[in-house]
């Protein structure tokens, strides 16, 4: 089932999200939701406050860029072909490498991208949709689909990471998102 996604302004993306037990009720179908709402709308990532869930799950498939990459774009990734994985109680435990920049969006904020800075590599404890535990360490582009959603389920947002004035200038149009006064081609909820 597809569902909608919360958009920006609303209070559970704002909120730490907690872990969660192998008996947590309707799991499977949360997931497949998950992973159905997310290739519906476009994304790459999805996270449980996103679908107004506050729990520590996220999606992601970065095969999704790789398979959308300019010819000129191929090889400049480590991660390529990309993956695709279920985090549930995701913990980072470090980062590692140089800053670098990129074009973030988010489906919680449509038709806003801006270019974020962040480490190279991330190693997370995480459990997969079996709740069997692993601790990895991802980098490129993947890395950073990790790092988005994970600050997903830390009530934090790509725009947090923006310079003051850049924030300053897009305050006009997050005040839209907010208000709902935005057309998008996927189910959006929008704060009360």
């Amino acid at each position: 089932m597809i569902l909608p996604i919360v958009a920006y302004g609303s209070e559970i993306l704002r909120k730490v999200a907690q872990d969660i037990e192998p008996d947590y009720p309707g799991l499977q179908k949360l997931l497949e939701d998950m992973w159905e709402t997310m290739y519906s709308s476009n994304g790459v990532g999805l996270a449980a406050p996103q679908i107004n869930k506050d729990i520590r799950i996220f999606v992601m498939d970065s095969s999704q860029i790789f398979e959308h990459q300019e010819e000129d774009e191929k090889g400049e990734y480590p991660d390529e072909p990309g993956i695709k994985k279920t985090f549930i109680n995701a913990h980072i435990k470090s980062f590692d490498g140089e800053d670098w920049s990129y074009n973030e969006g988010c489906l919680s904020i449509p038709k806003i991208r801006e270019d974020v800075m962040r480490p190279e590599e991330v190693t997370v404890e995480y459990l997969d949709e079996n709740f069997e535990p692993h601790t990895e360490t991802f980098n490129g582009i993947t890395a950073r689909i990790i790092q988005h959603e994970y600050d997903h389920i830390e009530g934090k947002l790509f725009i947090d990471y923006l310079k003051p004035l850049k924030r300053k200038m897009l305050r006009g149009k997050l005040t839209d998102i907010s208000k709902g006064k935005i057309k998008v081609d996927y189910k959006m909820v929008f704060p009360k």
